[in-house]
C-alpha cells in the first residue's frame, strides 16, 4: 500500500511546476499588454499617423506604410458622414459604443438561420480594430476591442471618433482615408464630395479590395443605391452631424449647405442583408434604420454576447 503511494510526490511536483509556469507566462503577458497598451486619451487632440491595418497592408505588399492625409471634422463632407452613418452605424450618436439592439438582432438571426452571427460592430468598434488590432476572430482580440471601444467612448467626443474613422479606413486597395480617396477617385477634397461620390466610397467599406468607385460589381452598385436611398430618408442625421456647415464643392467653390427638414418615414423594409467583409463579418451591421433610440443607460455591455 505504501509503495503504491510513492509516485504521488513526483506527480504533485510536476503539476506545481506546470501551474507556476503558466502563472508566470500569464503575468508576463499582462505586463507586456500594460506596457504596450495604446494611449487612447491622446487621440482627443492628436491625430494618428498610421494604423495596425495600414501597417499590415504594407507588410503584405512589401512597401512602407502609406502616410495619412488628414481632414478635420469640419473639412469632411456632410455627405460622407451621413453615408457612413446610414451604412455602418445609424445609432452612432445615441449608443455608448455598443449597439445592443443590433447585437440582439444578430443573435436572433443566427439562431433562426442556424449559422454564425453576422457582424454588429459599431463605428467605434471598427475604429478600435483598425487602429490597434488585427482582423483575427479570437476571444482575446475581441476582448481588447471591447476595452478599447469603451476607452474611445470615454475619452473622445462622438464627432472626434467619426473624424478619425473617416480619415483612417480603407476605401480601396492601398487608398486610406477620405482625403486620399476623394483625390484619388474624384480629383476633389474630402469636403467637396457629393452625395453620390460619398455613397460610392462608403459602399466599398465591407470589401475595399474589390468594391470602390469604378468597380463594375452589381452588388457594389446596389449598395451604392441603397445608401443613397437611406441618406434621403435619414433626415435626422443633419442635426446630429451639424445643422449648417460650409462645403467645398467639386469646383472648389464655397457653398452653404442647409439641411432639409427631418423626415419621419424611416421604412427600410425589403432591403437585403449586409454582404460579408474582406476582414471578417464584424465590420458591417445590417441596420433597421428606425429613428435613433435614446442612449442606453444600462451598465457595461455583456461582452460574452458581442458577436464576432
Amino acid at each position: 500500500m505504501e509503495a503504491s503511494e510513492v509516485p504521488a510526490k513526483p506527480r504533485k511536483s510536476l503539476a506545481k511546476r506546470v501551474f507556476l509556469g503558466m502563472a508566470s507566462a500569464l503575468i508576463l503577458w499582462l505586463a507586456w499588454e500594460l506596457l504596450t497598451w495604446p494611449d487612447v486619451e491622446a487621440l482627443a487632440t492628436k491625430n494618428p499617423t498610421s494604423t495596425a491595418f495600414i501597417r499590415r497592408d504594407a507588410r503584405k505588399r512589401g512597401t512602407k506604410p502609406a502616410p495619412l492625409a488628414w481632414a478635420s471634422y469640419d473639412r469632411l463632407s456632410a455627405n460622407l458622414k451621413r453615408a457612413a452613418l446610414v451604412s455602418e452605424d445609424i445609432n452612432f450618436f445615441t449608443h455608448d459604443g455598443f449597439d445592443r439592439g443590433e447585437i440582439k438582432k444578430a443573435l436572433e438571426e443566427a439562431k433562426r438561420d442556424n449559422e454564425a452571427p453576422r457582424g454588429a460592430s459599431t463605428i467605434t468598434q471598427q475604429l478600435a480594430k483598425n487602429l490597434w488590432l488585427s482582423p483575427a476572430r479570437t476571444p482575446i482580440r475581441k476582448l481588447k476591442e471591447v476595452l478599447l471601444t469603451r476607452q474611445l467612448e470615454e475619452h473622445l467626443e462622438k464627432r472626434r471618433i467619426l473624424e478619425i474613422y473617416l480619415n483612417v479606413v480603407e476605401f480601396g486597395p492601398g487608398v486610406w482615408g477620405a482625403p486620399a480617396a476623394a483625390q484619388h477617385y474624384f480629383g476633389t477634397s474630402a469636403a467637396g464630395l457629393s452625395e453620390y461620390q460619398a455613397a460610392q466610397l462608403i459602399a466599398g467599406l465591407p470589401r475595399p479590395s474589390i468594391w470602390h468607385p469604378g468597380a463594375t460589381s452589381r452588388t457594389y452598385a446596389r449598395r451604392v443605391e441603397r445608401i443613397q436611398g437611406r441618406m434621403a430618408k435619414a433626415g435626422f442625421l443633419w442635426k446630429q452631424i451639424g445643422d449648417r456647415r460650409t462645403n467645398e464643392n467639386a469646383e472648389g467653390k464655397r457653398e452653404v449647405v442647409t439641411p432639409p427638414e427631418p423626415k419621419v418615414d424611416m421604412d427600410f423594409s425589403g432591403e437585403g442583408a449586409p454582404e460579408p467583409r474582406d476582414d471578417g463579418p464584424d465590420f458591417g451591421p445590417g441596420h433597421d434604420f428606425g429613428p435613433p433610440a435614446p442612449p442606453d443607460s444600462g451598465s457595461a455591455p455583456d461582452t460574452s454576447s458581442v458577436p464576432n
